[in-house]
Formats: structure tokens, C-alpha cells, sequence
């Protein structure tokens, strides 16, 4: 597929620092995790774009509070994970299944990524733009990863595994901007760590501009997400300093620097 026939992704900001990813194509869209509804259809109408399908990710209100008031509008598919509390999914899926949305030209894996709630998933779109585009809800953010809330801290390692997993070069598009936070906790588990340091500054100049922080990529996050490196001496010491113990399965050093941004001011 040419660019010229690939779907765009536009962020559309909804409450303090959610996005939801539009997808457009031609004169359809269809939207990622709409928390709410009111800028989504703005959008629409502003661009002219006829909604075809509702993704969503978990069940947390600021990404499907705004589903019902959509489905009143645009009788549209919702995609979403089976096992979690979203009445509105016509369409249950789990993972490694694959679905196409042929009004935008689009096709998606789905990836279980459970942790943040029991039943999560992602969407992975291999061929976009030929880098590949990933829509993780709150399973992975650009320096940070999502609080787990109903599943392990062990769940949780393993999820995020498996995006790193993915080319390099995939884009990832996460559900909030919480960058500017991520960096300054990556910055105390890592104070010595180039390549965060050079994000830093690149994103204190974006929000300076007010500009998103994303995509970013799973190149860039190996290199600069203390969740993703569980495995880096400097993140091993820094759990171990956090504990005040000898700390060295991946599991362990993950849950300690899970629990120290937790509780990070």
C-alpha cells in the first residue's frame, strides 16, 4: 500500500491529557478509545468524516465514556476485548486476532496486553506507513507504562515484552501525554542515561510549544523507558537502592520500579 492510500492518524485532545487517535481515509474514520464523545464528533463534522467503526482498548471511562453517545449518531461496529465490562462491544476479540477495516484501508493484529485491567489489548497495524503503527490504550506510554491496576506486576512485565518485541521502527500511539512526567521519573532511575537526556530535552521543547510528544517508537523506548529495561544495570541498582534489598529477577526489578513511580512526587 502507497502512503497516498494509507489512512492518516490524528490525535484529537480530550479532558486534561487523553488523545483519541481518529483514523481517516478518503471521507471515513473510525476512532480509538473516545473517552468522550463531544470532540470526536466535532472533528467529524468540522473535517466532513463519516465514522465506520469504534476501537477500544479496556474498559476505564476516559476511553469509552463517550461510545454511547457516538452509537446514538453512527450505527458503527465497537471492536473490543472480550473479557472486560463495555456493554456497547459488538465485536469481542483477544489475541492474535485479526480484523480489517476496509472503509479506511486497514488492517489490525490484536495483542493481549494485560496488566493495567485483566483483559486489555492492543492493536497492531504491521504495514502502516512500513514502520508499523501500535495503539497501546494505557499499556505502554513514551517513558512509562500504565499503573497496574487488576492484574500483576509479573502480567504487566510480560505485556510490555511483547510490544518491545515488535520492529523497532513501529510508532506508538498511546493514550495520553504524560511524557513530560514519564521523563522526569526515567531521569531519577537513570540520571546517567544520554539518549533519556536528549529526550528530555526534545520533549520539554515540544509541550513548550504545546505540541504532542507522540509517536514515539520502540527503538526510542528500549532506550529510554525505565518499564522496558528492567534488564539494564543502571535499572537493576536503582531498584535495588529502591528496596534497600538485593533485587535481580526481571519480575522483581520491574515491580520495584513499578511501585516507586507509584509513589514518585
Amino acid at each position: 500500500m502507497n502512503a497516498a492510500a494509507e489512512y492518516q492518524i490524528v490525535p484529537v485532545c480530550a479532558f486534561s491529557d487523553n488523545y483519541i487517535w481518529i483514523l481517516r481515509h478518503g471521507d471515513q474514520a473510525a476512532v480509538i478509545d473516545p473517552g468522550d464523545a463531544a470532540p470526536v464528533l466535532a472533528y467529524l463534522e468540522q473535517e466532513q468524516l463519516d465514522l465506520c467503526a469504534i476501537l477500544v482498548t479496556h474498559h476505564h471511562g476516559d476511553h469509552i465514556g463517550g461510545v454511547e453517545s457516538l452509537l446514538q449518531r453512527y450505527h458503527v461496529p465497537v471492536i473490543g476485548p472480550k473479557g472486560e465490562p463495555i456493554d456497547a462491544v459488538s465485536d469481542q476479540l483477544v489475541d492474535a486476532d485479526t480484523f480489517v477495516l476496509p472503509q479506511i484501508a486497514a488492517g489490525f493484529e490484536v495483542i493481549a496486553v494485560p496488566g493495567h485491567t485483566r483483559a486489555h489489548i492492543a492493536y497492531y497495524d504491521s504495514n502502516h506507513s512500513g514502520c508499523g503503527a501500535l495503539f497501546c490504550g494505557d499499556a505502554l506510554f513514551s517513558c512509562g507504562c500504565g499503573r497496574v491496576f487488576e492484574g500483576t506486576p509479573s502480567q504487566m512485565r510480560h505485556s510490555l515484552a511483547r510490544l518491545a518485541a515488535l520492529p523497532g521502527a513501529t510508532r506508538i500511539y498511546c493514550a495520553h501525554e504524560y511524557t513530560q512526567a514519564n521523563v522526569r521519573f526515567a531521569l531519577a532511575v537513570e540520571p546517567a542515561n544520554s539518549a533519556l537526556q536528549a529526550r528530555a530535552e526534545e520533549v520539554a521543547q515540544l509541550r513548550a510549544a504545546q505540541q504532542p510528544t507522540l509517536p514515539a517508537t520502540i527503538a526510542q523506548e528500549l532506550a529510554v523507558n525505565p518499564f522496558l529495561r528492567w534488564d539494564a544495570p543502571d535499572v537493576i541498582a536503582a531498584a535495588q537502592r529502591y528496596r534497600g534489598t538485593p533485587v535481580t529477577q526481571a519480575d522483581d526489578v520491574f515491580a520495584a520500579i513499578r511501585e516507586w513511580k507509584n509513589n514518585f512526587k
